[in-house]
């Protein structure tokens, strides 16, 4: 899962940067098998700080991060894998 070609949606590309792009696709590929198709980062500003909240349901997975930044986001991100792509987009593009 996840080994397959990667895209992203307009939305991604203009609202989340390419380092934290980079880092949600490594925490995917990072994780332990079993993955399921469907994972959650929730990005949140705290303080100054980047703070990503990486989840999925089946199995059960969570997993927090903190990152500096100049410029903190909130929003939503999915990476969805269906088996010959998988695509990041913003949850409002769902």
């Amino acid at each position: 899962m996840f080994n397959n070609q990667r895209y992203l949606t307009k939305g991604v590309q203009s609202e989340i940067p390419i380092e934290l792009q980079i880092f949600m696709w490594e925490c995917v590929y990072r994780m332990p098998e079993p993955k399921d198709y469907f994972q959650v980062f929730k990005m949140e500003s705290l303080n100054g700080i980047q703070k990503i909240t990486h989840f999925s349901e089946q199995p059960a997975y969570h997993m927090e991060y903190l990152i500096p930044t100049e410029y903190p986001i909130t929003t939503k991100v999915y990476i969805i894998d269906s088996d010959k792509y998988s695509t990041m987009l913003l949850a409002s593009e769902y």
